[in-house]
């Protein structure tokens, strides 16, 4: 006789079908509960996004209608020196001659020097120094030939101008000391113009290693100020908060794509040194080769302005 109960079959059919039941409900509320999530996380996402996209519009709408801050006293970039006062040795140079060459001004007499002096004090020479503070070179030209620069802009022999750029602001650790400097100097020729030429040196005197972090901003104000500015708070803001960083790069891209008042000379490196619009290419530390460079040029300069003939009078009638 079989101790199987048909009666049993049933039973356990209905409890394995419950038990299906069971698990296609549980799986449906987790399907539900996963779609409410991702319902909610892109939501989410969506209102980040608008968030990120209205700040975006309203910080370039902001900017947009703000001008970018530019620096005065200035013109093509550069920052003509008005003073070469604070400046340890400046002004211990000969005095350029513009109406001959260093070999013929050291045999002339000096009563036919005295004669043409008056002539040559108009024929300034024109000198200008595209200056990166974080560049080797513009260091050693800037100390080996700070003194006789500063004679010739004392006696009217030259004008002098610098034109901050920053070339190298990625070998600062991140810190891009370059271009924070070229603002820096930027600031101090526009609050303390007087005080530009005394900065502009000390930052080539006390210039940090490439690939060092730099001067801070606050470290960079200290020396503003150390230079003798006028109105330190005023300059001491202006660097803190980097207002002509901006300008510094336009004007580097400027430089880069070319030089104002040369025959198609566009900056290639620091310092680019031109006299009269032509550059220098001598030694950068040799400051009687530079000197011979720009009496050359003067000489130049002043044969040329004296040899255009004057226009006949028309006479009376």
């Amino acid at each position: 006789m079989s101790s199987h109960d048909p009666s049993n079959a049933p039973v356990k059919r209905d409890a394995r079908e419950a038990l299906r039941a069971k698990a296609q409900q549980v799986q449906a509320q987790q399907s539900r509960r996963r779609l409410v999530q991702r319902s909610l996380m892109a939501v989410a996402g969506l209102a980040v996004i608008a968030v990120i996209a209205g700040s975006l519009v309203w910080v370039f709408s902001n900017n947009a209608s703000q001008p970018q801050l530019a620096p005065t006293n200035v013109t093509d970039n550069g920052f003509a020196i008005s003073s070469v006062s604070g400046v340890a040795g400046a002004g211990a140079a000969a005095t350029l001659d513009a109406t001959a060459t260093p070999e013929v001004a050291a045999t002339e007499p000096d009563a036919e020097a005295d004669a043409t002096a008056a002539a040559g004090e108009s024929a300034a020479v024109d000198i200008r120094v595209y200056v990166d503070y974080l560049s080797e070179g513009s260091r050693t030209f800037q100390m080996a030939n700070m003194s006789q620069l500063a004679s010739w802009v004392e006696d009217g022999s030259a004008t002098l101008t610098y034109h901050p750029v920053a070339m190298l602001s990625a070998k600062s650790n991140g810190t891009k000391y370059s271009l924070r400097a070229a603002s820096a100097a930027a600031c101090v020729a526009t609050h303390s113009s007087d005080a530009f030429f005394a900065y502009t040196n000390e930052l080539l005197t006390r210039q940090p290693a490439v690939d060092a972090d730099g001067m801070s901003d606050k470290e960079l104000a200290d020396l503003a100020q150390a230079s003798g500015v006028e109105a330190p708070k005023e300059v001491r803001a202006c660097i803190e908060e980097g207002r002509f960083a901006a300008w510094a790069r336009t004007a580097t891209d400027n430089a880069l794509e070319g030089i104002p008042g040369t025959d198609d000379l566009a900056l290639t490196g620091t310092p680019t040194v031109l006299v009269n619009g032509e550059p220098y290419v001598g030694a950068l530390d040799d400051p009687a080769e530079f000197a011979q460079f720009v009496m050359t040029l003067a000489s130049d300069a002043y044969f040329r302005e004296s040899s255009t003939p004057s226009p006949t009078p028309t006479p009376a009638s």
